[in-house]
């Protein structure tokens, strides 16, 4: 891959910039796993306070933060609501059924949204028969939806009726501060409708490696066993918990610029032919882009664009993703246009 120089396959490639290796390098350490690391434990208590939350705990992965509170909520045998593109049912290895034994109950949502009606009706009764409902999940901004922001009254809609159920709220929240800059929602009112969520800081944040899981602080206290358990119990972490606290200073504001870029992207792209661009999707950093051409398909295409440096995503047989960050510049994708132009002029 040495030969990328537009790297928009997703924001998880990006690379620490100096000022972050400086702080990891400057980082005080101790061991996380006696609760004794102060940069891990200082940037807990910073997570916990953003999100409104009475405690935090840091974690290698967003996959382990999720599964962690899928744990914790449910039991064996129950069921999980989810949207059927979401992160925990498509990319998470089927984890959900191999640690917790729970089946996932996936609802088709409209650009990732759940439809009230179709969680109501989804929800169990009490019969023997049936697996009783024990955790929604809901993942904003929605990755293969397009980046898509879940709307604030929706999610209020969903926590109303959870509640009323006695049915716990978890909100995959990888991508979350991208919500925020979109909207200018605070985070804690984002999260203020959810028992759990899960923040990343290995996407549009740059941090190198880590998640958030924050919560209550009995939640907190069970979901500390489960990391040790899961294998995540980390010892002198505070090298990368400082990458962390260096993101949430300088990486936040800036996801604004990523925004743009997607949207610059997504404009000169859509009338190109042979190409489809929803733009009612391109609400953060993302850009589907569907391949509807008479020589190239989704892999077929990537695979071109490879050729010329530029690597994307083929997420399914007719889409590409392409994902900015803060390690491409407006003029890489107005290369990447001028490429992109090229290949469908040619073909």
């Amino acid at each position: 891959m040495n030969h990328i120089r537009i790297d928009l396959r997703s924001d998880t490639v990006t690379r620490p910039s100096r000022g972050m290796r400086d702080a990891m390098m400057r980082a005080d350490v101790g061991d996380d796993v006696y609760g004794e690391d102060p940069t891990v434990n200082f940037l807990q208590e910073r997570v916990s306070e953003l999100l409104g939350k009475d405690d935090a705990l840091y974690v290698p992965s967003g996959t382990m933060s999720n599964q962690i509170a899928i744990k914790i909520h449910t039991q064996p045998g129950q069921e999980v609501i989810c949207e059927e593109n979401c992160h925990i049912f498509n990319y998470e290895a089927g984890a959900s059924a191999f640690l917790s034994r729970v089946q996932m109950h996936t609802l088709r949502g409209n650009y990732g949204v759940l439809n009230i009606d179709d969680v109501k009706n989804a929800i169990r009764a009490e019969n023997v028969h049936l697996p009783p409902t024990g955790l929604i999940c809901i993942e904003n901004t929605h990755n293969r939806a397009g980046g898509t922001i879940y709307p604030l009254e929706n999610i209020a809609e969903i926590a109303k009726l959870a509640a009323q159920k006695g049915i716990p709220l978890h909100l995959d929240g990888a991508r979350l501060m991208n919500a925020v800059v979109a909207t200018g929602i605070p985070a804690r009112e984002w999260t203020g409708y959810f028992d759990s969520v899960s923040l990343c800081f290995s996407k549009g944040l740059g941090a190198p490696i880590g998640s958030v899981l924050s919560g209550t602080k009995e939640f907190i206290h069970k979901a500390r066993k489960y990391r040790k358990i899961f294998g995540g119990g980390m010892r002198q972490v505070g090298i990368l918990a400082a990458a962390c606290l260096y993101a949430l200073d300088n990486n936040i504001k800036r996801l604004a610029d990523d925004h743009e870029n997607a949207c610059l992207l997504a404009e000169n792209l859509k009338n190109l032919p042979g190409l489809f661009i929803d733009m009612k999707q391109v609400q953060t950093n993302m850009v589907m882009i569907h391949v509807r051409h008479s020589k190239f398909n989704s892999v077929t295409l990537s695979q071109a664009l490879l050729q010329q440096g530029v690597a994307a995503n083929a997420v399914d047989a007719e889409r590409i993703r392409a994902v900015t960050h803060l390690d491409i510049t407006k003029d890489q994708i107005l290369s990447a246009v001028e490429i992109f132009r090229d290949l469908i002029k040619d073909a």
